[in-house]
């Protein structure tokens, strides 16, 4: 895969960020940035902070103290105080994130779904209530690329299973554009041959340089095949980082997460 320019990449800068509670440090973490490579895996045991750190990062959950940043593409691009902002905005400037646990709307069609994710706030308004029709011919293009890519062949149905509803949740995601992309479990419950396929999409995606890539993942495979740097994280803070034939041999590595068996397999 031919790497993007880290210069003109989007990232996220972290520093000085932590988070605790019930007295408990779940996140402290001096400096992080995100997004040097096209797609980074952040890896480590349960409990390590890592969804936690996610969620700071999209302001969903408040930092006891610290501060995130956008670094946007180019240079001289001037960096943009993230912790500073409400959740909401955080899409409307490039930074989308994937939910770990499955959220939908149970009474949304397939193309409902999708279309809402498009929707401009102008398009929330009472008056607009009758406007998908013009929603949908915005981004009809790209929207009958992602059904037919990913084989959705009812959109007017309802997705169904676990991994439909994870599916649809990864392509809302993706027709936002996002200049940051952060997927916390993507693959969970998805089977094997559709993970690979949502997996090169996003490599295809990441690999111009539009779009940076960090992927929170259990399913090791992943990280190993499609990342091209990999954190390591445990008891809230980066331990490790360094590319995955490294990571994976590590002995810190090893001896907190993976195991003996798990080296060179």
């Amino acid at each position: 895969m031919g790497e993007a320019r880290a210069d003109i990449r989007p990232r996220i800068a972290i520093e000085n960020v932590a988070k605790s509670f019930d007295g408990r440090n779940v996140v402290d973490i001096e400096r992080l940035v995100l997004g040097d490579h096209p797609i980074e895996g952040l890896i480590g045991p349960n409990g390590a902070g890592k969804t936690t750190l996610m969620r700071m990062i999209m302001h969903s959950t408040s930092l006891d103290r610290g501060t995130v940043y956008l670094l946007p593409e180019g240079p001289g691009s001037g960096a943009i105080t993230l912790s500073d902002l409400p959740a909401s905005r955080m899409a409307g400037l490039g930074v989308v994130k994937s939910n770990q646990v499955i959220m939908d709307f149970s009474q949304l069609t397939v193309m409902d779904s999708l279309l809402l994710s498009v929707a401009d706030s102008s398009d929330e308004r009472p008056y607009r209530v009758f406007n998908e029709g013009a929603i949908y011919e915005r981004e009809r293009e790209k929207i009958s690329w992602y059904l037919e890519r990913f084989g959705f062949e009812d959109p007017l149905g309802h997705a169904r299973s676990a991994g439909e509803k994870k599916l649809l949740d990864i392509i809302r995601c993706l027709l936002l554009e996002p200049k940051v992309l952060l997927l916390d479990e993507p693959t969970a419950g998805i089977p094997d041959d559709v993970r690979d396929q949502v997996m090169e999409v996003i490599a295809t995606k990441a690999a111009t340089g539009d779009m940076a890539v960090v992927i929170v993942e259990h399913d090791l495979e992943v990280i190993w095949n499609l990342c091209e740097y990999v954190h390591f994280m445990a008891e809230g803070s980066v331990l490790l980082q360094g590319d995955p034939e490294s990571i994976r041999a590590h002995a810190t590595v090893v001896e907190k997460y993976l195991g003996s068996e798990h080296v060179g397999s």
